[in-house]
């Protein structure tokens, strides 16, 4: 079994409302994150695809780690799609939704022609990902790509159709009976 895999199933699951949230180093760097799970997480991407863009986004808070080590070994920058506006000329402003929440996002410092990979800790309802890919495009940013660490959604594919981007997943994920699980 992999770290990320065992990660994964030691995870602590809570409900926030309806909704089973689980905890773990890969989606909440608690507990801590290590070197050793990292370098599988970057190990599996670069097994998968090619990192081939100008930019890799990560989402506040937690698809920074993954960026970051992704810059790291490919030398590709990242830039941190934020959760507060810094009010920059030119800041791109948009809404987005989870399983368990609703609020705005914010990107600075791209242009139009800018190609870029998203990269994110865990993929749900898909409500994150169409909001960021739809506003990006809005704004004549070519979206390559998509990674996942965590895929929980049961219609992955449908969404990177819907959204005309290639879906890389690396950990289909599921919660039964308040326990996780990995689906194949």
């Amino acid at each position: 079994m992999s770290r990320m895999e065992e990660e994964y199933l030691n995870s602590s699951v809570v409900m926030k409302g309806d909704y089973p949230y689980f905890i773990n180093a890969i989606s909440d760097g608690n507990p801590p994150v290590t070197k050793e799970l990292m370098d599988e997480f970057v190990d599996r991407v670069l097994e998968k695809t090619d990192i081939d863009c100008d930019v890799i986004l990560a989402p506040e808070a937690m698809a920074i780690q993954y960026a970051t080590a992704l810059t790291v070994r490919t030398g590709v920058p990242f830039q941190i799609i934020r959760k507060r506006k810094q009010g920059l000329p030119g800041e791109i402003v948009f809404d987005q939704s989870t399983g368990y929440s609703k609020s705005q996002m914010y990107i600075n410092f791209l242009k139009s022609g800018t190609r870029v990979v998203i990269v994110d800790d865990v993929l749900s309802t898909g409500g994150t990902m169409r909001a960021i890919v739809n506003e990006l495009r809005r704004n004549g940013i070519i979206v390559e790509k998509a990674i996942i660490v965590l895929n929980k959604s049961n219609d992955a594919q449908s969404l990177a159709k819907e959204l005309g981007i290639e879906l890389v997943t690396l950990l289909d994920v599921a919660v039964k009976d308040g326990k996780p699980v990995l689906r194949d």
